[in-house]
């Protein structure tokens, strides 16, 4: 069979599988997706759609037998079903042994410091000598926040979540490492991402980050580590927390393509998208070096719930040439919620944050109601 003639199986229909379904399509793959949503993002341009929950372990076998190769968008899925697909001789990428591993964060944390990976200090039971504040974090399904609590006093530990307790990182910044593995085990590594959160949402991805030649050279060494401990095919997030040390600690890993790396469609010869896509059906990398600075801000819901309007289009493009606006297709805006991303690419770092910042302020999504 031909390379190409392969179909591509995603689990998730959100903005990360659109994104995949936009390279996978401009090299001619056919693309099936399963979501519980009729009008996902990915309704719009992949080839066929399987409405069901994401842990619908028949939907998943069924969309196992449609295709030759399944990945995913979204690592809180049914992993039990995925297992049964790949007894069946349908390859999962990432690995579902290195999904099992990372969708639970303390198994996930817990591996990568057997490995000799640096986390911060973690336990499953409340630990005095951690003292206050610091974290408590559900095992599953947390993200963008969500799932986690900053305890300072013993009252705060919620009482009906399974989840793990963390050190408070007293870190000077946070980055992220967005990294591709092969079939044949090759990674390529992208330049690495300052992050910048509110509301514990990433808000802004700063690239090349702005950190000393130490300190890079470090991440770029735990970002290469943790590929080869969980051994997974295709893109992974890194999230590290630089300390004030120096110290380079893995905040967290995502088994698919990441919201830090939206930066690559702009800012490199081959995104994360498209790599990712060439590591599941066996194609050789893409050049991942940066081509310019390059700034990213997600675009997140406003004002208020309702039907999605985006502002500002017409005007972000008139005030620059160089900003690139993505709308992801969500018929829902809801406040924080992720609408969609603009990048600004110049050669001059400062000047790209500068004019990245004045967009926040004309480019928006709002619900309508």
């Amino acid at each position: 069979m031909s390379v190409t003639n392969k179909r591509i199986g995603i689990i998730g229909g959100g903005q990360l599988g659109k994104m995949m379904i936009l390279e996978a399509k401009r090299l001619g793959f056919h693309v099936i997706v399963l979501d519980p949503a009729a009008d996902c993002p990915c309704s719009s341009v992949c080839d066929e759609l399987i409405v069901a929950s994401l842990n619908d372990g028949d939907a998943i076998l069924a969309l196992a037998k449609k295709v030759d190769v399944v990945t995913y968008e979204f690592e809180h899925i049914n992993a039990d079903a995925l297992e049964k697909a790949e007894l069946a001789g349908v390859p999962v990428y990432p690995s579902v042994a290195s999904l099992k591993k990372i969708q639970n964060k303390y198994i996930q944390k817990s591996v990568l410091q057997e490995k000799g990976i640096a986390v911060p200090r973690l336990s499953e039971e409340f630990n005095a000598d951690f003292g206050f504040p610091q974290m408590f974090k559900s095992k599953k399904g947390g993200y963008d926040g969500k799932g986690n609590w900053v305890i300072k006093q013993k009252s705060d530990i919620p009482t009906d979540v399974d989840g793990f307790f963390e050190e408070w990182v007293d870190y000077e910044l946070e980055v992220s490492v967005i990294a591709c593995r092969a079939i044949n085990g090759e990674v390529v590594v992208y330049p690495i991402g300052e992050n910048i959160h509110s509301n514990s949402i990433l808000d802004t991805t700063i690239v090349p980050a702005r950190i000393d030649g130490q300190i890079k050279i470090k991440a770029m060494e735990v970002a290469n580590q943790v590929m080869n401990v969980f051994e997974g095919v295709g893109t992974f997030g890194v999230e590290m927390f630089v300390c004030k040390n120096g110290d380079v600690l893995v905040n967290e890993v995502a088994p698919r393509p990441h919201n830090s790396g939206h930066y690559t469609i702009e800012g490199c010869f081959a995104n994360q998208f498209e790599n990712h896509i060439r590591a599941i059906v066996g194609l050789p990398f893409g050049e991942v070096s940066l081509i310019y600075p390059t700034v990213m801000v997600n675009l997140l819901g406003v004002e208020s719930d309702g039907k999605a309007n985006l502002v500002g289009l017409e005007e972000a493009y008139k005030f620059t040439p160089k900003v690139n606006v993505h709308i992801y297709g969500k018929s829902e805006s809801k406040i924080y919620r992720k609408m969609g991303h603009y990048t600004v690419v110049d050669c001059d770092l400062e000047k790209a944050i500068s004019v990245a910042e004045k967009l926040k302020g004309i480019v928006k999504v709002v619900g309508v109601l």
